[in-house]
């Protein structure tokens, strides 16, 4: 099995004879691969739609791990007791969605030794969310398929009283700045280039909400720009 660029870094990030839960599993491709490199000892595998579990199941069956899964049927987190797995994967889903995923089930979320999270959209709101709810963002990753370029992060629950962050930070992953990430240059300059797209749209258009509007992205391409230049 060949995984995708994004899949196989996720697959990179969990660590050696655990046992993980694959959420919004779709076609179960990380596990089913984790398995067949005797990376990790048991999966969970599950989906709130019936016909991607199928998918899972199938995936699953031709390998020949269907005594090394267990497919379940429901919402996120809520298909698992806790301590019935080492890490997590919650992939391929909206920042929002696995904030709401992670709240479902404290319980589950909070007792995980490590859990692997990629956002497709929204990635400041998911930072956000484990910087004010007790969570160590412990790494971060960049990683590009194709023309788009994809966040993971790394993170376990320690109880921690809420961060106040520079809110830049949301945006741009402190880890990615401490590690100096491969792809961080290109990273931000998309960011830049994003927020350049968004003044012009407004060229022309007046109004104190505009103006506010303007001042906010300014604000927000210079600390992109003093990022870049650290």
């Amino acid at each position: 099995m060949k995984l995708t660029d994004r899949l196989l870094k996720i697959a990179s990030l969990v660590d050696k004879d655990k046992k993980i839960a694959d959420i919004g599993t779709d076609h179960g491709y990380i596990p089913v691969y984790l398995l067949n490199k005797n990376t990790i000892q048991y999966a969970i595998l599950g989906d709130v739609n019936k016909g991607p579990l199928e998918n899972a199941k199938k995936e699953v069956m031709r390998n020949n791990l269907i005594d090394k899964v267990d497919l379940r049927l429901g919402s996120g987190i809520e298909v698992l007791k806790p301590n019935e797995v080492d890490e997590i994967i919650i992939a391929g889903m909206g920042g929002m969605l696995i904030n709401d995923i992670l709240k479902a089930n404290e319980e589950v979320a909070h007792t995980t030794e490590k859990l692997i999270l990629q956002p497709m959209q929204a990635p400041e709101e998911l930072r956000m969310f484990l910087y004010k709810n007790g969570y160590r963002i412990i790494d971060e990753h960049l990683v590009r398929e194709e023309h788009r370029l994809y966040e993971i992060i790394v993170c376990k629950y320690e109880g921690l009283d809420p961060q106040d962050i520079d809110p830049i930070y949301y945006e741009i992953g402190q880890k990615l700045i401490e590690k100096q990430d491969p792809l961080l240059k290109d990273f931000i300059e998309n960011k830049i280039r994003i927020n350049e797209n968004i003044l012009r749209k407004l060229d022309g258009k007046e109004g104190d909400a505009v103006s506010n509007r303007k001042s906010i992205i300014n604000k927000k391409i210079e600390e992109l720009n003093n990022l870049l230049n650290k």
